[in-house]
């Protein structure tokens, strides 16, 4: 069965770009959101086995988000996309229980190996 995946960021293109890579090597997105408020509610209806989450977003920013989904479900696995020269929050949002971060631009082979390895 695929691994069922939700995708977060604030700009559409990027959840394209991000749906199109998992689809195409066989990995199920259920749900997107364009901010940590939806990505909340939308982890609660589809219980995804796996988050991509974009670091900087209105709303609730991705590591805020993080930080409440992980109150929902402790081993709820998160992966952390940010765009370069955030390192400091990537440190932030793995203390807070990401399990791996992607940089912007995507390259495919990072972000499957990244989602590979966080789902063992």
């Amino acid at each position: 069965m695929a691994n069922k995946i939700l995708v977060v960021d604030d700009a559409a293109f990027m959840r394209m770009m991000i749906k199109d890579i998992l689809t195409k090597n066989g990995y199920e997105v259920v749900g997107e959101a364009s901010d940590g408020v939806q990505a909340i509610e939308k982890f609660k209806e589809s219980r995804p086995d796996l988050i991509t989450m974009d670091i900087t977003m209105p709303e609730m920013d991705g590591i805020t988000a993080l930080k409440e989904i992980k109150k929902i479900d402790g081993g709820a696995k998160v992966i952390m996309c940010s765009a370069m020269g955030q390192q400091a929050m990537v440190i932030d949002a793995i203390q807070a229980g990401a399990k791996d971060f992607i940089v912007k631009p995507f390259q495919a082979d990072r972000v499957i190996e990244a989602i590979k390895k966080t789902l063992g």
